[in-house]
Order: structure tokens, then sequence, then C-alpha cells
């Protein structure tokens, strides 16, 4: 039995060094080791018909066979797997160029945003972040609404439990920046809002707003204008022009609208611009005393100015899209118009 034993190792090697498929090496396992009909199964089963004295010793044999015979097949399946993995697919030309694979790009919104940002960072602003979730302070209180402010119904948010409510504008993340670090702070803020307003073709309950603000010693209503003159010239183009008009807002004192000439008609008048040849772009103005006093600023030392507009707006109106809701339906067919 232990020529018979020896004979079955040496078979087994050179069969499953010949075998050229893992169906085949598994019929050659079922055929050596099978449970009920292998070779080496059936040997076992003669292990009474030998000497007690010698069992011990054939014993050790055939389970040092079926150790050796199960390594082997452990080792031909892994090489086969790599060469199967290495070889070329049948009717594939590995000579040919690879098919280009389709990637995703950046939304429209995202670009504009980044763009926007940028041109900010570049300016010397520092980008800064806040919670989409905010309680009243530093949404309303500490940016100068009044408890029964009529403003608050133009900012009215969604809310939450406890006083806590979706943000309604950037504008929280300039009080806890100012109220984080003395000044001068020169930051620029951009985030999503919420507000329940319809969803039509000019407005959105969730939309990105991008806020700005600029406070040290000496600034003015001329260093406003200069800087959103510089950043509308480099996003719209250095034809643009603009202008600022009187407006309110309870955070800014004097506040201000910035217009630019209408990048539709280069201001000869159209629908866009409802034939004025100017469009609206943001609100604006000087940092109200009573916000830089909520943040512990001295307003006899420190003065500031703040701006904040709508980035869909923006992006609406440099790539002339009429209806806000495309931005959020996803259609493939306008995406691919911005690759």
């Amino acid at each position: 039995m232990e020529a018979e034993l020896e004979k079955l190792l040496t078979e087994a090697r050179a069969e499953i060094a010949r075998a050229v498929g893992v169906p085949e090496l598994a019929a050659l396992r079922i055929r050596l080791l099978g449970r009920k009909e292998g070779s080496l199964t059936l040997l076992m089963r003669r292990l009474g018909e030998v000497a007690a004295e010698d069992r011990p010793r054939i014993g050790q044999l055939a389970n040092r066979v079926k150790n050796e015979i199960s390594t082997l097949f452990e080792q031909r399946e892994q090489a086969l797997g790599e060469s199967a993995a290495r070889a070329p697919a049948p009717g594939i030309d590995v000579t040919l160029p690879g098919r280009e694979r389709a990637q995703g790009t950046k939304h429209l919104i995202t670009r504009t945003l980044d763009e926007i940002v940028d041109i900010f960072v570049r300016m010397g602003f520092r980008e800064e972040l806040g919670p989409d979730i905010e309680d009243d302070w530093h949404n309303f209180t500490a940016l100068n609404f009044k408890p029964d402010h009529p403003a608050r119904d133009a900012w009215a948010g969604f809310y939450l439990e406890h006083g806590w409510l979706l943000r309604s504008h950037t504008s929280p993340v300039q009080i806890r920046v100012m109220e984080s670090r003395p000044p001068p702070v020169r930051i620029v803020a951009p985030g999503r809002c919420y507000r329940p307003d319809p969803f039509d073709a000019s407005h959105s309950p969730v939309f990105h707003q991008v806020e700005g603000l600029y406070v040290d010693e000496g600034v003015s209503m001329a260093h406003l204008k200069g800087t959103l003159d510089a950043f509308c010239r480099e996003f719209f183009g250095p034809g643009i022009k603009t202008r600022l008009q009187p407006s309110y807002f309870p955070f800014t004192e004097p506040s201000a609208e910035l217009a630019a000439s209408c990048v539709i008609c280069g201001g000869t008048g159209c629908s866009t611009c409802k034939n004025t040849g100017w469009v609206e772009l943001l609100g604006c103005g000087m940092v109200h005393p009573n916000v830089l006093r909520n943040v512990g600023y001295d307003p006899d030392r420190y003065t500031g100015y703040a701006f904040g507009f709508g980035v869909e707006r923006f992006a609406m109106i440099k790539h002339r899209i009429d209806d806000i809701r495309v931005f959020f339906e996803n259609d493939i067919r306008f995406l691919r118009q911005f690759p």
C-alpha cells in the first residue's frame, strides 16, 4: 500500500501540472480526492488490511500525500487564475487604443461658485464657511433685525425646534467670524441658503449665496465700489460697467444695490434688462454700527463694508439662462452644455 500511495502522489503531480484550465483542475480534484470515489479515498478505506504495527506509518504517509496534493491544487489554481487575468479576452485586439470613458464634470453652480470665490481670494479675501442651521442671534438679532422688524418677513426662514432655523442668508458667517477674531477682517463666505419662496422661473426655496465682508480702520464706500467694480470686470468681462443706487438693508447703513450694464444687449436695452440697459446684481453697504457693537467692535474706530448676492443669478446672467429650475432638474441635456 505504501508503494501505491507513492505512485498516486507521483501521478497527481504530473496531472496537476498538465491541467490547462480551472474546470479541468476541478474534475481532477474530484477524481483524486473525492469523498466517495476519489483514488486516495479508496486507498484509505483499505487501511484496515494493513498489519496493525504498520498502520500508524501508512496513515501518516496517506495524510502527507493528501496534504501535498491539496497544496498542488491550490498553487495550480492560483497560477491559472493569474494567467487568465493577464491573457486578453477572445476577440479583443489589444493593439487598439482604449475606449474613452465618460467622466462627470462639476455642476454649473459649483463651477460658478468656485470662480467667484477664486476671484475674491486673489483680491485678498479669505474663504470662510458656516453652518446651514443657525440660531436667531446669528441669523437675525446680531445683524440688527429687531424682534418685530418688518425686514424679518423678507428673510423669512424654515424654522426648526427650540428657535433654530435653516439660515436664510450667508450673513451669519460674518457675525461668527467677527465674534472669533479682532479686525482687520476680510472674508468671503459661500454657502447654501433656504427661504420659503415659490419654486418658479426666478425663485427657489434652496439657493446659493456669497457674502463678502471687510472691516478695518478707514474702510469707506469708495473701497466697496472699487472692490465690486473690479470683481464684476473679472467675472463678466472688462467691458462691464457698474453703478450704485440707494437701497435698504437692516445690517448696513448706508445701503445700496449694485447694478451692471446688461451683458446680453451691452446696455442698449432688451427683455432681460427690461429695456433699461442695467441689471441688478447684488445688495451691499457699509456695516451698520449696531452690528459692529454686537460683535464687540468699536464703531468709532472701525468701519467696514458688506455685500451679498445669489450665485444662481450670476450664473443665469453670464450664461443667458432664463429659468432657475434647470439648475436643480439634473437634465443631462442641459448639463452637457457646460463640459
